[in-house]
């Protein structure tokens, strides 16, 4: 069974292209269920029923893992499935007409504007990691890309005279995205003060760690966590929420629908539609602002 993961991993990587944390999580997922599988002694994947992924699921759910994670697991076992009916390794697929869990709809977090300044602020601009941590920070609220696509960018994926960046997404999907005046002179000042001090020869990475290598997420991730910290921000904060908020705020300042899904990369546009949902509070206040006869008219008498 081992060796049908591999061989799917690797169908996966050069057949499908999917990024390292995709695969990462393909292949995690698929060795938690063939640890499983293992322990109920089933010794081939032709073996397996609909009845050992019930249990499977129920057993996900009785450890309390997320109806998302429960999903997540779900999707892989029934790629996993479809590679090897594919293959000719098993006659039937074991995971049709199994339900996937029911999910709580959940309304991305975004941060006021006013937050997203203060956060925008904390970096201290008169050192080396405060201008890089900066022009981060900026990148990420201007093009709402995903934390991996910020450490992925190069140097030459980056067109400061046009003012965009040239993100490459999953499956290896291109898209152009504006930078925007303020992002682009952060990033201005970090290519030409910080970036050749703290890069090794031949790092191709347009963001670079102290030791010279490409940021990693996690490096990033507690970057801003320290950053909100000393803003002052409240909750829980992660680069994912600066997504959130670069699309919420566009849309509440009037930008269409059709624009914010191709610059968040999103394939179907039911994805980017719940920012919508998190700028309805808004509608009413952009309505009696706008609509000539959203407020009563003065009396004499008033």
């Amino acid at each position: 069974m081992r060796a049908h993961l591999r061989a799917f991993i690797q169908f996966l990587q050069e057949g499908r292209r999917l990024s390292a944390n995709t695969l990462s999580s393909y292949e995690r997922d698929l060795t938690l269920f063939l640890d499983y599988a293992e322990n109920q002694r089933i010794p081939a994947v032709d073996g397996i029923q609909k009845h050992h992924l019930s249990l499977y699921m129920l057993q996900l759910k009785q450890q309390g893992r997320a109806a998302a994670t429960v999903s997540r697991h779900m999707v892989s076992i029934r790629a996993f499935f479809h590679y090897l009916i594919m293959e000719r390794h098993v006659l039937s697929d074991p995971s049709m007409h199994l339900e996937m869990p029911k999910q709580e709809k959940r309304l991305p977090k975004v941060l006021p504007i006013g937050d997203v300044e203060k956060l925008l602020g904390a970096p201290d601009s008169g050192t080396i990691a405060g201008i890089r941590d900066l022009a981060m920070l900026e990148v990420l609220y201007a093009t709402g890309i995903r934390v991996s696509e910020l450490i992925s960018l190069d140097a030459d994926h980056v067109n400061l005279p046009m003012g965009f960046i040239r993100c490459i997404g999953s499956a290896t999907k291109e898209r152009i995205i504006p930078l925007g005046a303020i992002a682009t002179e952060a990033l201005t000042t970090y290519l030409d003060q910080v970036r050749d001090k703290l890069r090794h020869s031949g790092e191709t990475a347009l963001f670079v760690n102290q030791q010279g290598s490409r940021m990693t997420r996690q490096g990033f991730w507690k970057i801003m966590k320290k950053y909100a910290s000393e803003a002052g921000i409240e909750g829980d904060i992660t680069p994912h929420t600066m997504r959130h908020s670069f699309a919420a705020h566009l849309l509440e300042n009037g930008a269409d629908l059709r624009s914010v899904q191709e610059m968040l990369g999103h394939a179907d546009i039911s994805t980017t539609q719940v920012y919508v949902q998190v700028t309805k509070p808004r509608i009413k206040e952009v309505y009696n602002l706008a609509h000539p006869r959203a407020r009563r008219k003065t009396t004499n008498s008033e």
